[in-house]
């Protein structure tokens, strides 16, 4: 489900008491530092592949010991009632950031970004495609994570946010329709939309990368990236390249489907497509992000349309 606006307020609130009592009592040992190296940046993993203390995407999604010593997210999780992917709490130390960037991944095209701060101050700024908000401790927000974001916190205190990735539920469809047609988000002076005594089981995803993908999915992925090219470029000599790539993938899934005996065909007609991309200049056009089409389609589609022989986390 495609966001109406690059940032988004949902009409719900959880109690940010709550939420900085559970943060609070785990254990310093649970922060890792920010996969990137972005000074002031760290995680503590709360749902990732096996429940591992890990930064990876791929594979069954558990949860780790420190969401199960964290009952009112979890909570919070089940009145959301998505399936969830990998999630974490992360902190931004006082006078850091994280610079302006895209999530030019899968695994984020594919899901929703859930934002709910538990620490803040006044001086943390969230700025996504051109706008600047201040969440509120408590507060529930989803954004456009393909859009360009930074955030800065200018405050003397760390800020922490629970950051979910799920790809929804009926629950969050709601909440993101009513955010689109007006509904207000609630004032809430501590106001609590979850319950620590929920009994509602969390679910979490199983699959989060096909073997091959369908000629179907990477249909819908090369028309939502070529929406954010110029308007030229959607029926340019790109665009019908693509539309050939499509073709050629549409009759071999109806040979091969998901089988390995099709890998050899899959593989051959991306390197070609690899080539027919750069040989046509992809890399000038620059989408509304500010990236190269070529880039954006190898790093969506292209990557991952065959899944890589498995590996140990």
């Amino acid at each position: 489900m495609r966001l109406s606006k690059p940032l988004l307020q949902l009409p719900i609130r959880f109690s940010a008491d709550k939420l900085a009592a559970e943060v609070r009592a785990l254990p310093r040992s649970a922060w890792m530092p920010h996969p990137t190296g972005f000074a002031g940046n760290e995680a503590v993993p709360l749902v990732s592949p096996q429940g591992e203390m890990t930064d990876a995407f791929e594979g069954p999604m558990r949860p780790t010991e420190h969401l199960e010593q964290c009952p009112y997210i979890m909570s919070l999780m089940a009145e959301l009632n998505c399936v969830w992917g990998r999630s974490r709490l992360m902190a931004l130390a006082a006078g850091a950031e994280v610079p302006e960037h895209i999530d030019i991944h899968y695994y984020w095209r594919t899901h929703v970004r859930i934002h709910i701060p538990v620490i803040t101050n006044p001086g943390v700024l969230f700025t996504c495609n051109g706008e600047t908000v201040h969440m509120e401790a408590g507060e529930c927000w989803a954004f456009d994570s393909f859009a360009l974001h930074n955030v800065q916190n200018q405050g003397s205190e760390r800020r922490v946010h629970l950051v979910l990735d799920t790809v929804g539920g009926e629950r969050l469809w709601d909440l993101l329709e009513a955010a689109s047609a007006g509904t207000p988000p609630d004032p809430g002076t501590g106001n609590d939309a979850s319950s620590e005594a929920t009994s509602d089981p969390l679910t979490f995803e199983q699959i989060n990368r096909p073997k091959v993908m369908s000629p179907w999915e990477i249909e819908r992925h090369l028309i939502y990236i070529l929406d954010h090219a110029p308007v030229d470029a959607r029926s340019g000599p790109v665009a019908k390249r693509l539309d050939r790539f499509i073709s050629a993938w549409r009759a071999a899934w109806a040979r091969f489907g998901e089988s390995d005996e099709g890998l050899p065909t899959y593989r051959a007609l991306i390197e070609d497509m690899r080539g027919e991309l750069k040989s046509l200049n992809a890399g000038n056009i620059r989408l509304s992000n500010n990236q190269g089409l070529d880039f954006t389609i190898d790093a969506l589609v292209l990557w991952n349309a065959v899944s890589p022989v498995p590996t140990r986390h």
